[in-house]
């Protein structure tokens, strides 16, 4: 089965925060996951992302996808270049 890194939301009504887990693609949103990775604090300012970039980085080159808000978040903290470096052996 494909692994995601995704997004799974906590909190309450309309103060959500984030837990970055790893879980099945098939699995649900808020439902079982393989491993919490960190966490993302989106009401907070400036907002609050903090995510075990070790872990992230193993997760992603055994071929865990990350989601689309999850890799912009990546991005911004430059984990998606050092998964590209790390795949090119530089």
């Amino acid at each position: 089965m494909a692994t995601k890194i995704r997004l799974k939301r906590m909190g309450s009504k309309k103060k959500p925060f984030y837990r970055v887990v790893v879980a099945e693609s098939s699995a649900p949103r808020d439902g079982r996951f393989i491993e919490e990775i960190g966490t993302y604090n989106p009401l907070s300012e400036p907002s609050d992302f903090q995510v075990n970039e070790e872990k992230a980085l193993k997760w992603m080159l055994e071929g865990a996808k990350p989601s689309d808000t999850v890799r912009n978040l990546f991005t911004t903290r430059g984990l998606m270049e050092k998964l590209h470096q790390t795949k090119n052996g530089k």
